[in-house]
């Protein structure tokens, strides 16, 4: 089970339990899983698609969607898979290092996905307050370097959590109550003193997590300004029912993501366990379901791209920014 380095006690692997106490239930568990994914993975493919084919999708607001789509899509695969292996063939193994990089992409993608909501908000702030220059302030190449730097962002500061973990010594065992490596799960299997680990994580959270929520705030606080001092009522509506997908988008992500984290470092036993691993899983699979359906009804211009592919009909696009 360990390395030849026993000074170490690092394992070779770590054994995933899957969803603790539920064990004979996780063929039921596993099927809205499974069915989530693939709406996931369809739904936000097929928005990907939409926004790359048709020409009046190619503004900021949908490439900063076709990002939040990739972000999706790549952050559910990093891990239902292996936990479908988990349910349906009890796989339960994981390669150290494996576990590491999962761990790694799970924190640096949902870090991603929290930077990219914010840099929506901040498109709904620029084409709500200045409209004549929505189109010359977020421009493709202001898109582009948004975009790596969310990227760029979420590596510098997830990286260091793969080199905290491997430094921890696992003289506990190798078992990791969870369905995917996440941080905390792995550095509680440590019987060694994780509270670098713990005290870096909440950083993590302040800089990236708290950081987008205020510029969201600011946004939107600047927007109901804007909204609210327009003299037409109908102009208000208009203004304000661009924003309904997004405000719907970041309570579906921030709503789990912050009982995860908080549950993680100051519930205690006050949450039963499984409850906290299937609301870590609904964290990972709920955004990446829900977003392509909430836009896909909200916005009008999807809604008619979704017409005319499957229709193959001419589709009059609503020109709205």
């Amino acid at each position: 089970m360990f390395g030849a380095n026993s000074s170490s006690l690092t394992p070779k692997f770590f054994i995933l339990n899957g969803v603790p106490g539920l064990e004979t239930a996780h063929i039921w568990i596993s099927l809205p899983f499974c069915f989530m994914y693939v709406i996931a993975v369809v739904g936000n493919c097929g928005l990907i698609y939409l926004i790359g084919h048709e020409e009046a999708l190619h503004r900021p607001m949908y490439y900063f969607l076709a990002l939040l789509s990739f972000t999706d899509v790549t952050l559910c695969t990093t891990t239902v898979p292996n936990m479908l292996c988990i349910f349906w063939f009890n796989l339960k193994e994981i390669d150290f290092n494996g576990c590491l990089a999962q761990m790694f992409f799970v924190h640096m993608l949902t870090g991603m996905e929290s930077g990219v909501l914010m840099l929506m908000a901040l498109d709904r702030y620029v084409a709500i307050c200045y409209p004549l220059r929505y189109a010359t302030i977020l421009t493709s190449a202001v898109i582009a370097k948004a975009g790596l730097a969310t990227f760029l962002r979420g590596v510098m500061l997830i990286f260091p959590f793969t080199f905290l973990t491997k430094r921890l010594p696992y003289c506990r065992g190798n078992f990791i109550p969870h369905t995917y490596c996440d941080h905390m799960s792995v550095a509680k299997v440590s019987c060694g003193n994780f509270k670098v680990n713990a005290i870096y994580g909440l950083m993590v959270a302040l800089l990236i997590g708290v950081f987008d929520m205020c510029c969201i705030a600011v946004s939107y606080t600047m927007i109901l300004r804007a909204v609210v001092s327009l003299s037409s009522t109908d102009a208000r509506h208009k203004a304000f029912s661009t924003c309904t997908s997004h405000i719907c988008a970041i309570v579906i992500t921030y709503v789990p993501a912050f009982f995860t984290f908080f549950t993680h470092r100051f519930g205690g036993h006050s949450i039963p366990h499984h409850i906290h691993i299937i609301v870590a899983n609904l964290y990972l699979l709920l955004p990446p379901t829900m977003n392509p359906i909430v836009y896909g009804i909200k916005t009008k211009q999807i809604r008619e791209g979704v017409i005319k592919f499957l229709l193959g009909e001419k589709v009059a696009f609503t020109q709205d920014t």
